[in-house]
């Protein structure tokens, strides 16, 4: 049996080494970490259903795919409001198209009477700024043609891993007590549970998020007089869910029906401000302090390791970095070694000075 030192004090620069060592481990197996992070996320959080359904009688096997069943309903229902949203924005495109083109010719006029600007001129200004821009276009179209198949990957990948590991649970945490001298085994199934705590703290903290940044969505397409603000705000809220893509195309039809409606285009340039400062807000300020709370955890340490799980992983890093910092944290804590970075972690209790 393997045993792995745990009374080993570690030094700040051990620390630093150890961590730059897994970025750099990250980074380059996010093809497969990814969707086995997601997967094991998704495995905590099912695992007392699984338990709750097998006391019922009904098999592991059955058990897990009820489970599994589930949340891929769940993740239905998204795409489904996705589809939604882009047949409501397909059915507004014609009138849209209208109103493209009376503000193309709208700004042709102005461009003319203001500094003489000839129709073509305007024409040959057009047309070199498509030109230029057309590499870039396609680039856009490539990385976002990318992201949907590496979506698609996911979708199919992450269920399966989340099953594997909901059947094999008893196998693995008999691996990892090997792994550990026979008096730390008690210590293992300790910080496992709170393991599962803490990703039901996370999604806990989540659902306040979404919560908060759909109301934020609301008051802010609300003032600025958009239709339906509670049902665009929260639509959005609920779509960022889905990275990238979502709030592109939960944005494009509050954007149109603004248009539309008031004929102006700083309406659409409003509802393009309300979701982008709700976003920053959400990113900086929300999410830190919602989710950081409830896992105990400093803000500090909660926007570093967004911006770094975004560095690494991109959209998927910001969300599963932080639960990771709380195992790690567990871990620090039940570790005599690395009580630095248990401290460095936390949150900090202010003593009283008399």
């Amino acid at each position: 049996m393997m045993t792995i030192p745990t009374n080993k004090k570690f030094s700040v620069l051990e620390i630093l080494q150890y961590t730059v060592l897994i970025s750099i481990l990250l980074y380059f197996g996010k093809p497969l970490f990814i969707p086995l992070s997601f997967a094991l996320l998704i495995s905590f959080i099912l695992y007392p259903v699984c338990k709750w359904l097998e006391k019922k009688g009904i098999s592991k096997s059955i058990s897990i795919f009820i489970s599994i069943f589930g949340i891929l309903l769940f993740f239905g229902a998204l795409l489904y409001l996705l589809f939604l949203q882009l047949i409501e924005f397909s059915n507004e495109w014609q009138l849209l198209k209208v109103k493209l083109l009376e503000t193309g010719t709208q700004w042709s006029i102005y461009l003319s009477e203001q500094f003489n600007l000839s129709s073509e001129n305007q024409s040959l200004f057009l047309k070199n700024a498509i030109n230029n821009s057309g590499a870039q276009a396609i680039s856009f179209i490539q990385n976002t043609l990318s992201s949907l198949s590496e979506s698609v990957f996911y979708l199919i990948i992450i269920p399966i891993y989340s099953a594997l590991i909901l059947y094999y649970r008893q196998l693995l945490v008999d691996v990892l007590c090997q792994i550990f001298s026979s008096e730390k085994k008690e210590t293992i199934r300790e910080i496992l549970i709170q393991t599962i705590h803490s990703y039901y703290d996370f999604i806990k903290g989540m659902l306040v998020v979404y919560l908060l940044v759909g109301l934020l969505n609301s008051i802010g397409l609300a003032l600025i007089g958009v239709p339906h603000p509670f049902l665009f705000g929260f639509i959005a809220s609920i779509l960022t869910f889905i990275p990238y893509v979502g709030i592109l195309i939960s944005s494009l039809l509050p954007i149109t029906i603004s248009w539309i409606t008031f004929n102006s285009i700083w309406y659409p340039i409003g509802v393009i401000a309300v979701f982008s400062l709700v976003q920053l807000i959400e990113a900086y300020i929300i999410f830190p302090l919602a989710v950081g709370k409830r896992l105990k955890i400093n803000t500090l340490v909660i926007i570093v390791v967004i911006i770094i799980g975004g560095i690494l992983w991109g959209a998927a890093g910001m969300i599963l970095f932080i639960p990771f910092v709380s195992i790690a944290k567990l871990i620090a804590e039940k570790t005599n070694g690395l009580k630095t970075l248990a401290i460095l972690l936390g949150e900090g209790e202010s003593k009283k000075s008399d």
